[in-house]
């Protein structure tokens, strides 16, 4: 069972890490791509959400999927401190309490980073609207 602390430790907490940092990647990547967008080149409307959404999936995807994933790292840490806890005898509270509060760090974790990444998705579609809007006015369209 030793095997489920470096999962928790290095896997969980360590994809939790690399899906912040894709978080910032497409959010910057995107927030660039958005600055030097020219509406007055683009015909089609189609063709400008295509390319303003962009990967925007994969932020919705991180969101939605990052706080479940803490949750895991969360129920492997207390099935490991049940585990410890059933090897020795003695029940040390002192022990008990820090494998819980070790086992809650992976869903703080998975908190933050889908917190962040709901944050930043929301402010890139909202852009992707304004963006839209733009083209529409500048086009004399309107919207169905």
């Amino acid at each position: 069972m030793e095997w489920l602390d470096g999962l928790v430790d290095y896997g969980v907490i360590g994809l939790l890490a690399l899906m912040s940092v894709v978080t910032l990647g497409i959010s910057l990547e995107r927030w660039f791509f958005y600055r030097g967008v020219k509406l007055a080149l683009v015909e089609d409307k189609r063709v400008l959400e295509l390319e303003l959404s962009g990967r925007l999936h994969v932020l919705a995807s991180i969101a939605g999927n990052a706080p479940y994933l803490g949750l895991l790292g969360t129920v492997l840490g207390i099935m490991l401190t049940f585990y410890r806890m059933g090897l020795d005898a003695s029940l040390d509270t002192g022990k008990i309490m820090i494998g819980l509060a070790l086992a809650l760090k992976a869903t703080a974790a998975g908190l933050v980073v889908a917190l962040v990444t709901v944050t930043l998705y929301n402010y890139l579609l909202r852009r992707v609207r304004v963006l839209t809007l733009r083209w529409e006015i500048e086009h004399g369209r309107q919207t169905h």
